[in-house]
Order: C-alpha cells, then structure tokens, then sequence
C-alpha cells in the first residue's frame, strides 16, 4: 500500500517556497515540496496545514491540485498531491531543515526525490 504524502506548492514573486529533507530521514540532504505524510483518517488539506504549521510555522490555504502522482522507491510506494498553496505570514524552519525560495527556473540546480521531476517539469514549463 501506497504512503499518502500531501507537498504545498507556495509561490512569492516568482520563486517556490523548498525546503531540505534532514539527516536521518527518508532521502535525506534533497531538496522537497514541504508537506508530509498523511495520518489515517485525515484529508489531504487537513495534513497539508497541520505539516505547514509543524514544519514552517506557518498557517497556509490549500487551493487546487496540481498534480497527483505515484512512484515506487525500493523501500516504499508514495502517492504524492502537490497542492498549490497561499501562505500566511513568514515561514521560519521549526525542526532545524533549510528553506529556500527558488525561482521556477533554477528548480533543476536543486537535487529532488525522482517523484518530484514530473512537478519540477510542470513548474518549468509554466
């Protein structure tokens, strides 16, 4: 069975809101939409907010779906929703990740989990 993992597309003046997966963790050291796994009984919006505020301490508002997609790593299957997201307020990293924002463009400087590509691609071309 898949892990269900909701990522927030947040957006400033033409960058993307990124943060860095930390040491100890699945696929640490790349760069990733922030978000995280859903807990059983939770919407994706539900968890979407809940990572936001745990990860960068701040409150967001899920839009639409920009992409749902699957990828099968040796260790696990992720469905991923990358969610486009308004932010409210300054994100500050609250367990110690890197943050950056990103131009569109420059998104392919970065090393991200192979799920991402297919967003990355759409980003890029958009």
């Amino acid at each position: 069975m898949a892990v269900i993992v909701a990522a927030a597309v947040i957006e400033r003046g033409g960058a993307v809101l990124v943060t860095r997966r930390p040491k100890g963790a699945h696929l640490e050291g790349l760069w990733e939409f922030p978000g995280g796994k859903c807990e059983p009984g939770e919407s994706i919006h539900e968890c979407l907010i809940r990572e936001i505020v745990e990860e960068l301490g701040v409150r967001i508002t899920p839009r639409q779906t920009m992409l749902v997609t699957s990828h099968a790593y040796p260790d696990k299957t992720v469905k991923l929703h990358f969610i486009a997201c308004d932010m409210e307020g300054e994100p500050s990293p609250q367990q110690g990740q890197e943050m950056q924002w990103i131009e569109r463009a420059r998104l392919d400087s970065l090393e991200f989990p192979e799920a991402d590509a297919t967003l990355i691609a759409q980003l890029r071309r958009t």
